[in-house]
């Protein structure tokens, strides 16, 4: 589904999302102060404008409150970030994300009005870190209230020529297998008879504690 973008700061992280959204076919406005800036995303925009957040009479031009999502990307200039985020509500924008430097930054954005405050730098470190402490936890994703989705790979030779049925994953480790992807399938909702080989991934979902569990069994039987 296409929606609206605008973006505001183009430094590393909001050129990196400008990127990834205009990829995804997704329309997007970038703005930043910065008149180099702005003239290198011309062309990978939808729009590019030349124009200063903390500039209320700027901010109205612009029809921001049209856009479904308006993301503050601006860097170290924490009060720029935070004048600019109150501004947006002011102006009746409705969803607004905003990236913080700090937790009192993150603290501040959240109670001027920030809709989702984002903190790109920690939740990497976050993810890399459950990287490194769950190996064959390949993909994570919280999904809120204690439960999770993962992608799990079978190392374990415990499942090797196993159906889900034999493993009865919902009853032994309280998951529910969602797919099984192997280098040459890929199973949306499979059936109780559907054989699991070593190297296959399985994608899980339940509470986050019964995933990191089923990891941890996959990673140290062999």
């Amino acid at each position: 589904m296409k929606q609206t973008y605008a973006i505001i700061g183009l430094g590393r992280f909001g050129s990196s999302l400008l990127e990834s959204l205009i990829d995804a076919d997704q329309e997007v406005l970038a703005i930043d102060k910065d008149p180099t800036l702005v003239e290198s995303y011309m062309d990978i925009a939808t729009h590019a404008v030349i124009a200063d957040a903390q500039d209320e009479d700027a901010l109205r031009d612009l029809d921001l409150a049209s856009f479904d999502h308006v993301v503050v990307a601006i860097g170290h200039n924490q009060q720029a970030s935070i004048l600019t985020t109150i501004l947006l509500k002011d102006n009746g924008v409705r969803h607004v994300i905003a990236k913080a430097e700090t937790n009192l930054h993150a603290r501040v954005l959240d109670k001027v009005g920030a809709d989702q405050v984002v903190r790109p730098e920690n939740e990497m470190a976050h993810r890399l870190a459950e990287q490194l402490m769950t190996p064959n936890l390949l993909n994570f994703i919280d999904l809120g209230d204690k439960y999770s989705l993962g992608e799990i790979k079978i190392v374990s030779l415990r499942f090797a020529n196993k159906t889900i049925e034999d493993i009865d994953i919902r009853k032994t480790y309280g998951l529910n297998i969602i797919a099984i992807r192997s280098e040459d399938r890929v199973i949306i909702t499979p059936e109780p008879d559907e054989l699991i080989q070593v190297g296959d991934v399985l994608t899980v979902a339940g509470e986050t504690k019964d995933v990191k569990r089923f990891e941890s069994l996959v990673a140290k039987i062999r």
